[in-house]
C-alpha cells in the first residue's frame, strides 16, 4: 500500500472529534483500522484508553536498547466538521494531481505518509525505535498527546506530520483565552446620572489593548514566528435599547511568542485596564483565564533539524525553515523534554476550510524523505 491509497482510504473514514461536532463518531475506527494494518506490517501495537471509546494507537518497532536512538513520529486522528464543504467530504477524490477531501491535508496524508515511511525504513533495517503515535483529540484539549506522555512515553526527538507544505517548522506559536466581565449599573435609559454603562467602560479597554498592540506589541518578534497578536473574539451585554447595561462579556485571545505565557497576558490586560482606571477610576472588572497552550520553538541547531534536512538534501530538495502559524502537539512534547518539529505534505491554510485537498506529489516526497529520516536516525549514535 503506498501512502496515497493511504491517505484516500484514511479519508473515508468519518473520525471528527465528538467534543467539537455532536454526534460525531470520533477517531475509533480510524485508530482501528491503522492499529491492525501496523499490525499486519509487523509493528508491535497496543492501544491506549483515553476517553470513553477513544483510544491512541502506539506502534513500535526496532530494538529498544542502551546505545541506540529513538524517534517518535506522531500525528492526531481527529478532524473538524464538514458542514459548508464544497466537495464531499468523506469520497476521496482526485483531480488535477490533488486529492480532496476532510482531513486530506490536516492531516492523514501526514500520517499515511509517516506510517508508510517507517514500514520502508524498517524494513532496510534499523538499529533503533521508531515509535508511531497516534492520537486522538488534537484539534480540542489534545488529550491523546497529554495521555501518551503522561504515560511515560519517551524518544530522543519527534516529528510531527502536520501539513507544512514539506518545510521544516521548528516553531509555533501558542496561544491564551481570556474573558473579562465588566460591571456596570443597570438604570433606566435617561437616568445617565445612576446609570454605569458596562459596555462603554468594555470599549474604552478595547481601545487601549488595540493602542498597545499597534505601538508595543509588534516591537516584540521572533526569527520565524514574526510577532505575536491579540485580538478581540466575542463580545456580549445589554438588555435592552433603554436600559443601561449592567454587564459586558469580552473574550479575547492572544498568540503568543516562545517566552511569552498566559502571565504575560495577564500582565498586558492588567496594564491596559490600569490606563482606563486613571480616568475612569470606578471601572470594574473580574478576568479569569479560559485556557493556555505554550509556543513551541526547537533550535535550528538541534540534532533532529540537522537530520531532517540532511534527508531532503539527499531527495534532492533544499530544506525551508519555516515558522508554523497554528498551535500543534510539538509544543507538549517539547515541554515534556521531546525536541519536536512539524513537517508534512498539505498546507495548514487549508486546514478546516471548504475546500481541502493535498497534492499526491507531496505525499510521495514526504514519504521519502520521511523514510530517509527514519533509517539514518535510528542507525546513528546517540
Amino acid at each position: 500500500m503506498t501512502s496515497a491509497e493511504l491517505t484516500a482510504k484514511l479519508v473515508t473514514i468519518d473520525s471528527r472529534n465528538p467534543t467539537l461536532v455532536p454526534d460525531a463518531p470520533g477517531e475509533h475506527q480510524a485508530a482501528f483500522f491503522l492499529a491492525d494494518l501496523l499490525s499486519s506490517w509487523g509493528f508491535s501495537v497496543s492501544k491506549q484508553k483515553v476517553v470513553d471509546n477513544r483510544f491512541n494507537v502506539i506502534a513500535r518497532a526496532g530494538p529498544a536498547a542502551p546505545g541506540t536512538k529513538s524517534l517518535m513520529l506522531n500525528g492526531h486522528l481527529d478532524i473538524v466538521g464538514v458542514d459548508g464543504m464544497t466537495h464531499p467530504p468523506f469520497d476521496p477524490t482526485i483531480t488535477d494531481g490533488r486529492l480532496y477531501g476532510r482531513g486530506s491535508a490536516d492531516m492523514k496524508s501526514g500520517i499515511a505518509a509517516m506510517c508508510v515511511a517507517a514500514r520502508d525504513a524498517v524494513a532496510r533495517g534499523i538499529d533503533g525505535e521508531v515509535v508511531i503515535a497516534l492520537v486522538i483529540d488534537e484539534e480540542y484539549e489534545s488529550l491523546g498527546t497529554r495521555a501518551l506522555i503522561k504515560s511515560g512515553i519517551r524518544a530522543d526527538a519527534a516529528v510531527i506530520a502536520e501539513p507544512t507544505r514539506l518545510a521544516l517548522c521548528p516553531a509555533h506559536r501558542g496561544f491564551v483565552w481570556l474573558r473579562l466581565d465588566f460591571h456596570g449599573r443597570a438604570a433606566h435609559g435617561s437616568r445617565y446620572d445612576i446609570g454605569v454603562d458596562a459596555i462603554t467602560n468594555a470599549a474604552l479597554v478595547i481601545a487601549e489593548l488595540d493602542r498597545f498592540q499597534t505601538e508595543s506589541l509588534h516591537q516584540r518578534t521572533h526569527p520565524l514566528l514574526g510577532r505575536g497578536s491579540l485580538h478581540m473574539s466575542l463580545v456580549s451585554g445589554g438588555t435592552g435599547l433603554s436600559t443601561y447595561p449592567d454587564l459586558c462579556t469580552l473574550e479575547l485571545e492572544r498568540r503568543t511568542l516562545p517566552g511569552e505565557t498566559e502571565q504575560t497576558f495577564l500582565k498586558e490586560v492588567g496594564a491596559a485596564i490600569a490606563k482606563v482606571r486613571e480616568t475612569h477610576a470606578g471601572l470594574e472588572v473580574d478576568i479569569s483565564l479560559t485556557t493556555a497552550q505554550s509556543a513551541s520553538d526547537v533550535g535550528t541547531d538541534e540534532p533532529v533539524m540537522r537530520a531532517m534536512s540532511d534527508a531532503l538534501r539527499e531527495e534532492q530538495l533544499s530544506p525551508r525553515v519555516e515558522g508554523l502559524s497554528a498551535w500543534t502537539d510539538a509544543a507538549l512534547l517539547n515541554e515534556a523534554g521531546i525536541p519536536a518539529i512539524c513537517f508534512g505534505p498539505g498546507d495548514i491554510a487549508l486546514a478546516h476550510s471548504d475546500t481541502e485537498f493535498v497534492p499526491l506529489a507531496e505525499i510521495d516526497t514526504a514519504t521519502r524523505v520521511l523514510s530517509r529520516f527514519v533509517h539514518s536516525w535510528c542507525n546513528s549514535d546517540p
